[in-house]
């Protein structure tokens, strides 16, 4: 799914991840989790990546927004252990996403750290001209893989999986 790089895209992404999951029958608890996690990644492509198509940083950082970002989910299964797989892709920025510890008065800064703990997996794949950060949900209670500590890659990546939303 091609959204526009801005905040309205967000709640057009997590309508769609919301309806394709509870058309599978994902429980509410875990379509709520992914959708919060999908709002993460996007937030964060919108405030801190440029846009696919290349516009300049001195345009965003006058708060207008164009272009475009990449979003995708595949959900594989089914079985006991589902988990979803989400993939924002942005035109990169000034540094590679990293989990913040924020001050506690701090007003942001929380996003990826809300990421790592909803996930089993998370990670970030940087090309040339695009980031991709991805993240690996539980659909189903005791759902695999096994998260590593940090919350950083286990080594595979979600480059050509599945169905692109």
């Amino acid at each position: 799914m091609l959204l526009p790089h801005g905040p309205a895209g967000v709640s057009r992404a997590r309508r769609r991840l919301t309806a394709d999951l509870t058309a599978l029958g994902v429980p509410e608890s875990a379509v709520d989790d992914a959708a919060l996690v999908l709002s993460e990644l996007l937030s964060n492509a919108f405030r801190h990546g440029r846009p696919l198509d290349g516009r300049p940083d001195a345009e965003l950082s006058r708060g207008e927004h164009g272009g475009i970002i990449r979003v995708s989910w595949q959900v594989d299964g089914p079985a006991p252990g589902d988990v979803v797989t989400l993939e924002v892709t942005d035109g990169g920025g000034p540094t590679l996403p990293r989990t913040p510890r924020p001050s506690l008065t701090a007003h942001g800064g929380r996003g990826l750290g809300i990421v790592e703990a909803l996930s089993l997996d998370w990670g970030v794949r940087d090309r040339a001209a695009e980031t991709t950060v991805w993240s690996t949900v539980a659909l189903r209670p005791g759902a695999a893989p096994a998260r590593r500590p940090g919350g950083r890659s286990n080594g595979r990546t979600a480059s050509g999986w599945g169905r692109r939303a």
